[in-house]
Protein backbone atom coordinates (compact mmCIF):
# COMPACT_ATOMS: atom_id res chain seq x y z
CA UNK A 1 0.00 0.00 0.00
CA UNK A 2 1.07 3.69 -1.18
CA UNK A 3 1.33 6.26 1.84
CA UNK A 4 0.29 9.76 1.74
CA UNK A 5 2.60 11.67 0.48
CA UNK A 6 2.71 14.48 3.55
CA UNK A 7 2.60 13.08 7.53
CA UNK A 8 0.37 15.05 8.44
CA UNK A 9 -2.39 14.21 5.82
CA UNK A 10 -5.34 11.65 6.98
CA UNK A 11 -4.97 9.04 4.61
CA UNK A 12 -7.60 7.25 2.86
CA UNK A 13 -9.93 4.48 4.95
CA UNK A 14 -8.71 2.06 2.41
CA UNK A 15 -4.84 2.63 3.22
CA UNK A 16 -5.95 2.59 7.39
CA UNK A 17 -2.50 2.17 8.72
CA UNK A 18 -0.53 2.06 5.81
CA UNK A 19 1.26 5.16 7.46
CA UNK A 20 3.98 7.33 7.76
CA UNK A 21 5.32 5.46 10.95
CA UNK A 22 8.46 6.95 10.39
CA UNK A 23 7.12 10.69 9.91
CA UNK A 24 6.76 11.32 13.73
CA UNK A 25 10.24 10.76 14.18
CA UNK A 26 11.66 12.21 11.09
CA UNK A 27 9.66 15.57 12.42
CA UNK A 28 11.16 15.37 15.91
CA UNK A 29 7.19 14.35 17.02
CA UNK A 30 7.56 11.06 18.34
CA UNK A 31 7.15 12.49 22.44
CA UNK A 32 3.92 14.19 20.82
CA UNK A 33 0.25 13.34 21.60
CA UNK A 34 1.01 10.57 24.10
CA UNK A 35 -1.74 11.52 26.25
CA UNK A 36 -5.46 11.32 26.80
CA UNK A 37 -5.80 7.66 26.40
CA UNK A 38 -9.04 7.14 28.40
CA UNK A 39 -9.77 3.23 27.49
CA UNK A 40 -10.46 1.21 30.71
CA UNK A 41 -7.35 0.39 32.65
CA UNK A 42 -6.69 -3.75 31.89
CA UNK A 43 -5.07 -5.25 35.23
CA UNK A 44 -1.22 -5.25 35.20
CA UNK A 45 0.82 -7.91 35.07
CA UNK A 46 4.58 -6.19 33.77
CA UNK A 47 7.99 -7.31 33.72
CA UNK A 48 7.45 -10.79 31.94
CA UNK A 49 9.39 -9.77 28.51
CA UNK A 50 13.29 -9.23 28.19
CA UNK A 51 14.96 -7.66 25.13
CA UNK A 52 17.27 -10.04 23.37
CA UNK A 53 17.55 -9.07 20.08
CA UNK A 54 16.11 -6.15 17.49
CA UNK A 55 17.03 -6.67 14.03
CA UNK A 56 16.18 -5.50 10.43
CA UNK A 57 15.76 -6.14 6.53
CA UNK A 58 16.46 -3.40 4.11
CA UNK A 59 13.53 -1.38 2.64
CA UNK A 60 12.21 -3.53 -0.94
CA UNK A 61 14.97 -6.28 -0.38
CA UNK A 62 15.61 -8.45 -3.21
CA UNK A 63 15.00 -12.25 -2.10
CA UNK A 64 14.62 -15.09 -5.13
CA UNK A 65 13.77 -11.94 -7.50
CA UNK A 66 10.97 -11.05 -5.38
CA UNK A 67 10.15 -7.80 -3.26
CA UNK A 68 10.19 -8.30 0.12
CA UNK A 69 8.26 -6.72 2.65
CA UNK A 70 4.88 -6.32 4.23
CA UNK A 71 5.73 -8.98 6.39
CA UNK A 72 2.76 -9.58 8.59
CA UNK A 73 3.03 -13.02 9.92
CA UNK A 74 5.40 -15.07 11.68
CA UNK A 75 5.74 -18.74 12.73
CA UNK A 76 8.80 -20.88 13.53
CA UNK A 77 9.24 -24.71 12.03
CA UNK A 78 11.50 -26.60 14.78
CA UNK A 79 12.25 -29.52 12.22
CA UNK A 80 14.12 -27.41 9.95
CA UNK A 81 15.32 -24.66 11.91
CA UNK A 82 13.88 -21.83 10.10
CA UNK A 83 11.00 -18.98 10.42
CA UNK A 84 8.29 -18.89 7.70
CA UNK A 85 7.41 -15.08 6.74
CA UNK A 86 3.86 -14.16 5.38
CA UNK A 87 3.76 -11.03 2.95
CA UNK A 88 0.86 -9.25 2.94
CA UNK A 89 1.58 -8.36 -1.08
CA UNK A 90 -1.74 -8.67 -2.79
CA UNK A 91 0.06 -9.89 -5.89
CA UNK A 92 0.60 -6.78 -6.55
CA UNK A 93 5.04 -6.98 -6.81
CA UNK A 94 4.99 -10.86 -7.02
CA UNK A 95 2.42 -13.38 -6.43
CA UNK A 96 1.45 -14.66 -2.76
CA UNK A 97 3.67 -15.62 -0.95
CA UNK A 98 5.78 -16.39 2.40
CA UNK A 99 9.49 -15.87 2.94
CA UNK A 100 11.99 -18.69 4.82
CA UNK A 101 14.61 -17.62 6.95
CA UNK A 102 17.26 -18.46 9.58
CA UNK A 103 17.95 -16.51 12.92
CA UNK A 104 19.69 -19.18 15.58
CA UNK A 105 20.51 -16.74 18.04
CA UNK A 106 18.23 -13.75 17.76
CA UNK A 107 21.00 -10.91 18.34
CA UNK A 108 21.01 -7.46 16.77
CA UNK A 109 22.43 -9.59 13.33
CA UNK A 110 19.55 -9.32 10.78
CA UNK A 111 17.81 -12.87 10.02
CA UNK A 112 19.21 -14.71 6.75
CA UNK A 113 17.02 -15.41 4.14
CA UNK A 114 16.84 -19.09 3.13
CA UNK A 115 14.04 -19.08 0.14
CA UNK A 116 10.99 -18.06 -1.03
CA UNK A 117 7.64 -20.25 -1.08
CA UNK A 118 4.69 -19.55 -3.71
CA UNK A 119 1.32 -20.12 -1.94
CA UNK A 120 -0.80 -21.24 -5.03
CA UNK A 121 -4.87 -20.65 -5.63
CA UNK A 122 -7.02 -23.70 -5.91
CA UNK A 123 -6.16 -25.68 -8.67
CA UNK A 124 -2.80 -24.81 -8.91
CA UNK A 125 -0.88 -21.73 -9.95
CA UNK A 126 -0.11 -18.14 -8.63
CA UNK A 127 -3.27 -16.10 -7.09
CA UNK A 128 -4.23 -13.33 -9.63
CA UNK A 129 -3.13 -9.67 -8.79
CA UNK A 130 -5.51 -6.77 -8.58
CA UNK A 131 -5.03 -6.24 -12.35
CA UNK A 132 -5.51 -9.50 -13.35
CA UNK A 133 -8.53 -10.88 -10.90
CA UNK A 134 -10.20 -13.66 -12.21
CA UNK A 135 -14.33 -13.71 -11.66
CA UNK A 136 -15.25 -16.12 -9.00
CA UNK A 137 -11.76 -15.74 -7.38
CA UNK A 138 -11.11 -13.86 -4.64
CA UNK A 139 -7.65 -11.35 -5.19
CA UNK A 140 -6.13 -12.87 -1.67
CA UNK A 141 -4.98 -9.98 1.37
CA UNK A 142 -2.90 -12.32 2.92
CA UNK A 143 -2.53 -11.51 7.26
CA UNK A 144 -1.35 -14.41 9.31
CA UNK A 145 0.17 -17.87 8.99
CA UNK A 146 0.81 -20.77 11.34
CA UNK A 147 2.68 -24.18 10.37
CA UNK A 148 0.99 -27.50 11.32
CA UNK A 149 3.74 -29.00 13.07
CA UNK A 150 2.19 -32.26 13.16
CA UNK A 151 0.24 -32.31 9.56
CA UNK A 152 3.45 -30.19 8.38
CA UNK A 153 0.80 -27.87 6.37
CA UNK A 154 0.24 -23.83 6.36
CA UNK A 155 -2.75 -22.17 7.75
CA UNK A 156 -3.04 -18.61 6.32
CA UNK A 157 -5.16 -16.04 6.45
CA UNK A 158 -6.91 -13.33 4.14
CA UNK A 159 -8.60 -10.05 5.24
CA UNK A 160 -10.98 -10.69 1.99
CA UNK A 161 -11.43 -8.60 -0.94
CA UNK A 162 -14.53 -6.71 0.37
CA UNK A 163 -15.16 -4.85 -2.57
CA UNK A 164 -15.75 -7.86 -5.23
CA UNK A 165 -17.65 -9.37 -2.92
CA UNK A 166 -15.05 -11.68 -1.08
CA UNK A 167 -15.34 -12.36 2.97
CA UNK A 168 -12.12 -12.92 5.01
CA UNK A 169 -10.75 -16.48 4.63
CA UNK A 170 -8.98 -19.37 5.89
CA UNK A 171 -6.87 -21.23 3.74
CA UNK A 172 -4.60 -24.45 4.39
CA UNK A 173 -1.44 -25.17 1.78
CA UNK A 174 1.25 -27.60 1.80
CA UNK A 175 4.52 -26.75 3.03
CA UNK A 176 5.45 -26.18 -0.76
CA UNK A 177 2.59 -24.11 -1.36
CA UNK A 178 0.19 -26.65 -2.76
CA UNK A 179 -3.44 -25.10 -2.08
CA UNK A 180 -5.35 -27.88 -0.31
CA UNK A 181 -8.43 -26.49 1.17
CA UNK A 182 -9.96 -23.44 2.70
CA UNK A 183 -12.12 -23.53 5.28
CA UNK A 184 -16.53 -22.77 5.44
CA UNK A 185 -16.71 -19.68 7.97
CA UNK A 186 -20.14 -18.13 9.09
CA UNK A 187 -22.49 -16.32 6.90
CA UNK A 188 -21.75 -13.36 9.24
CA UNK A 189 -18.39 -12.91 7.49
CA UNK A 190 -19.80 -12.31 4.55
CA UNK A 191 -19.19 -8.82 2.70
CA UNK A 192 -22.92 -6.86 2.91
CA UNK A 193 -23.34 -4.08 -0.53
CA UNK A 194 -25.34 -2.05 2.01
CA UNK A 195 -22.50 -2.03 4.67
CA UNK A 196 -25.04 -2.61 7.32
CA UNK A 197 -23.52 -4.85 8.52
CA UNK A 198 -20.74 -7.92 8.26
CA UNK A 199 -16.99 -7.24 7.85
CA UNK A 200 -15.41 -3.38 7.23
CA UNK A 201 -13.17 -4.04 4.64
CA UNK A 202 -9.07 -4.33 5.95
CA UNK A 203 -10.36 -5.09 9.60
CA UNK A 204 -10.97 -8.53 9.79
CA UNK A 205 -8.39 -11.47 9.98
CA UNK A 206 -5.63 -10.05 11.25
CA UNK A 207 -4.77 -12.70 13.89
CA UNK A 208 -4.31 -16.23 13.78
CA UNK A 209 -3.85 -19.20 16.16
CA UNK A 210 -3.01 -22.58 16.74
CA UNK A 211 -3.53 -24.91 19.86
CA UNK A 212 -0.45 -26.74 20.95
CA UNK A 213 -2.30 -29.88 20.30
CA UNK A 214 -2.83 -28.81 16.51
CA UNK A 215 -6.50 -29.41 16.38
CA UNK A 216 -8.02 -25.98 16.91
CA UNK A 217 -7.18 -22.73 15.06
CA UNK A 218 -7.97 -19.49 16.47
CA UNK A 219 -9.48 -16.45 13.93
CA UNK A 220 -8.80 -12.99 15.71
CA UNK A 221 -10.93 -10.07 14.07
CA UNK A 222 -9.13 -6.76 14.07
CA UNK A 223 -12.42 -4.62 14.77
CA UNK A 224 -15.74 -5.59 15.17
CA UNK A 225 -18.35 -6.50 12.48
CA UNK A 226 -20.24 -3.56 11.80
CA UNK A 227 -23.36 -4.81 13.75
CA UNK A 228 -21.74 -5.28 16.69
CA UNK A 229 -20.13 -1.87 17.52
CA UNK A 230 -17.81 0.50 15.76
CA UNK A 231 -14.08 0.81 15.57
CA UNK A 232 -11.83 2.80 18.63
CA UNK A 233 -11.58 6.25 19.18
CA UNK A 234 -9.19 7.97 21.50
CA UNK A 235 -12.28 8.32 23.96
CA UNK A 236 -13.87 5.12 23.85
CA UNK A 237 -12.91 1.38 23.13
CA UNK A 238 -14.05 -0.20 19.80
CA UNK A 239 -16.71 -2.73 19.43
CA UNK A 240 -15.92 -6.56 20.52
CA UNK A 241 -13.74 -8.34 18.43
CA UNK A 242 -15.35 -12.04 17.48
CA UNK A 243 -12.45 -14.69 18.03
CA UNK A 244 -13.54 -17.45 16.19
CA UNK A 245 -12.81 -21.25 16.88
CA UNK A 246 -11.94 -24.10 14.16
CA UNK A 247 -11.73 -28.00 14.69
CA UNK A 248 -9.48 -28.64 12.20
CA UNK A 249 -10.47 -32.46 11.37
CA UNK A 250 -13.69 -31.60 10.80
CA UNK A 251 -13.10 -28.18 9.31
CA UNK A 252 -16.14 -26.38 11.20
CA UNK A 253 -16.55 -23.90 13.59
CA UNK A 254 -17.07 -25.26 17.32
CA UNK A 255 -17.43 -21.67 18.98
CA UNK A 256 -16.54 -18.22 19.15
CA UNK A 257 -15.67 -15.19 22.13
CA UNK A 258 -15.79 -11.65 22.29
CA UNK A 259 -12.56 -9.18 22.75
CA UNK A 260 -12.94 -5.17 23.15
CA UNK A 261 -10.42 -3.47 21.79
CA UNK A 262 -8.54 -1.03 23.89
CA UNK A 263 -9.39 3.07 22.92
CA UNK A 264 -6.66 4.11 21.04
CA UNK A 265 -3.86 5.38 23.27
CA UNK A 266 -1.97 7.98 21.66
CA UNK A 267 -3.39 11.18 20.19
CA UNK A 268 -2.60 12.40 16.75
CA UNK A 269 -0.54 15.48 16.37
CA UNK A 270 -3.31 17.12 14.70
CA UNK A 271 -6.42 16.80 15.90
CA UNK A 272 -9.10 14.69 13.44
CA UNK A 273 -6.52 13.62 11.63
CA UNK A 274 -6.11 9.54 11.26
CA UNK A 275 -5.90 7.23 14.50
CA UNK A 276 -7.03 3.97 14.85
CA UNK A 277 -6.15 0.66 17.01
CA UNK A 278 -7.07 -2.97 16.89
CA UNK A 279 -5.73 -6.70 17.29
CA UNK A 280 -2.78 -7.63 15.17
CA UNK A 281 -2.15 -11.39 16.10
CA UNK A 282 -2.75 -13.51 18.27
CA UNK A 283 -0.33 -16.55 19.68
CA UNK A 284 -1.48 -19.69 22.13
CA UNK A 285 0.20 -20.03 25.30
CA UNK A 286 -1.28 -23.53 26.06
CA UNK A 287 -4.45 -24.90 25.09
CA UNK A 288 -6.84 -22.26 26.77
CA UNK A 289 -4.30 -19.29 27.08
CA UNK A 290 -3.70 -16.80 24.35
CA UNK A 291 -1.98 -13.84 23.72
CA UNK A 292 -3.18 -10.56 21.74
CA UNK A 293 -1.35 -8.08 20.40
CA UNK A 294 -2.98 -4.51 19.84
CA UNK A 295 -1.16 -2.43 17.66
CA UNK A 296 -2.18 1.17 17.41
CA UNK A 297 -1.38 4.14 15.24
CA UNK A 298 -2.03 7.75 15.50
CA UNK A 299 -0.54 10.15 12.69
CA UNK A 300 2.33 12.42 13.91
CA UNK A 301 3.05 10.99 17.22
CA UNK A 302 3.75 7.18 15.75
CA UNK A 303 2.46 3.85 16.97
CA UNK A 304 1.65 1.74 19.81
CA UNK A 305 2.14 -2.09 21.12
CA UNK A 306 0.47 -3.47 23.88
CA UNK A 307 0.74 -7.08 24.62
CA UNK A 308 -2.35 -8.87 26.86
CA UNK A 309 -3.37 -12.31 28.05
CA UNK A 310 -6.79 -13.65 27.97
CA UNK A 311 -8.02 -16.92 28.98
CA UNK A 312 -10.52 -18.26 26.24
CA UNK A 313 -12.62 -20.22 28.65
CA UNK A 314 -13.19 -17.06 30.93
CA UNK A 315 -15.36 -15.71 27.66
CA UNK A 316 -19.25 -16.97 26.71
CA UNK A 317 -19.66 -18.43 23.62
CA UNK A 318 -21.39 -15.78 20.98
CA UNK A 319 -21.35 -18.00 17.86
CA UNK A 320 -25.14 -17.77 18.11
CA UNK A 321 -25.79 -14.38 18.78
CA UNK A 322 -26.02 -12.06 15.76
CA UNK A 323 -25.38 -8.85 17.06
CA UNK A 324 -23.13 -7.79 19.93
CA UNK A 325 -24.21 -5.85 22.77
CA UNK A 326 -23.76 -4.90 26.59
CA UNK A 327 -25.36 -7.55 28.99
CA UNK A 328 -26.06 -9.80 25.66
CA UNK A 329 -22.54 -11.61 26.21
CA UNK A 330 -18.84 -11.47 28.64
CA UNK A 331 -16.17 -10.91 26.73
CA UNK A 332 -12.80 -11.77 27.88
CA UNK A 333 -11.32 -10.15 30.58
CA UNK A 334 -7.64 -9.17 29.76
CA UNK A 335 -3.91 -8.54 31.57
CA UNK A 336 -1.52 -6.31 30.45
CA UNK A 337 1.43 -8.56 29.95
CA UNK A 338 3.73 -5.43 28.39
CA UNK A 339 4.17 -2.15 26.66
CA UNK A 340 6.48 -2.39 23.75
CA UNK A 341 7.27 1.58 24.48
CA UNK A 342 9.30 0.13 27.74
CA UNK A 343 11.22 -2.40 26.29
CA UNK A 344 14.42 -0.77 24.59
CA UNK A 345 13.23 -0.91 20.98
CA UNK A 346 14.73 1.60 18.44
CA UNK A 347 11.56 2.74 17.63
CA UNK A 348 7.68 1.06 18.03
CA UNK A 349 6.35 0.23 14.31
CA UNK A 350 3.37 -1.96 12.56
CA UNK A 351 3.99 -4.75 14.35
CA UNK A 352 1.99 -8.07 12.81
CA UNK A 353 3.55 -11.23 13.24
CA UNK A 354 4.37 -12.67 16.37
CA UNK A 355 5.47 -16.80 17.04
CA UNK A 356 7.15 -18.61 19.73
CA UNK A 357 10.74 -19.64 18.54
CA UNK A 358 13.10 -22.64 20.07
CA UNK A 359 12.75 -22.71 23.78
CA UNK A 360 15.69 -20.94 25.62
CA UNK A 361 18.66 -22.40 27.61
CA UNK A 362 17.47 -21.16 30.54
CA UNK A 363 13.89 -22.95 30.14
CA UNK A 364 11.83 -19.70 29.16
CA UNK A 365 10.16 -18.94 25.82
CA UNK A 366 11.17 -17.22 22.69
CA UNK A 367 8.99 -14.59 21.48
CA UNK A 368 9.86 -13.34 18.46
CA UNK A 369 7.70 -10.66 16.41
CA UNK A 370 7.91 -8.56 13.07
CA UNK A 371 6.67 -5.23 11.80
CA UNK A 372 5.15 -4.93 8.06
CA UNK A 373 6.36 -1.96 6.48
CA UNK A 374 3.77 -1.47 3.83
CA UNK A 375 6.76 -0.99 1.40
CA UNK A 376 6.87 2.37 2.87
CA UNK A 377 10.38 3.47 2.63
CA UNK A 378 9.24 5.77 5.87
CA UNK A 379 8.47 2.14 8.29
CA UNK A 380 10.71 -0.46 8.29
CA UNK A 381 10.89 -4.37 8.52
CA UNK A 382 11.86 -4.81 12.14
CA UNK A 383 12.44 -8.03 13.71
CA UNK A 384 12.50 -8.13 17.81
CA UNK A 385 13.49 -11.21 20.34
CA UNK A 386 12.35 -11.48 23.78
CA UNK A 387 12.56 -14.12 26.68
CA UNK A 388 9.07 -14.42 27.87
CA UNK A 389 8.43 -15.39 31.36
CA UNK A 390 5.46 -16.70 32.06
CA UNK A 391 2.53 -16.20 34.92
CA UNK A 392 3.09 -18.74 38.14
Amino acid sequence: MRAPTHPLISPPSVLRRRLLAGGASLLGLGSLGLAGCRSAAPASDTGRLQRLGEARWAHRRSIESTTAGGLSGIDYDPAKGEYLLLSDDRSDLAPVRCYTARWPLPTDAAPEPTGVVQLQRPGGGPWPGRRQAVAGLPVPDPEALRLRPLAGTLLWTSEGDIARGFGPALYESARDGRFLREFALPAMFAPDPAQRRGPRDNLTFEGLALTPDDRSAWLAMENALIQDGSTPTTSAPGGPCRFTQVDLSTGRVVRQIAYVPDAIPLRPLVPGTYADNGVSEVLMLDAHRMLVLERAYATGAGNSLRLYEIDTRAADDVLAIDTLAPGNHRPAAKTLVADFATLGLSRLDNTEGMCWGPPLPDGRRLLVVVSDDNFNPLQVTQFAAFAYTDRP
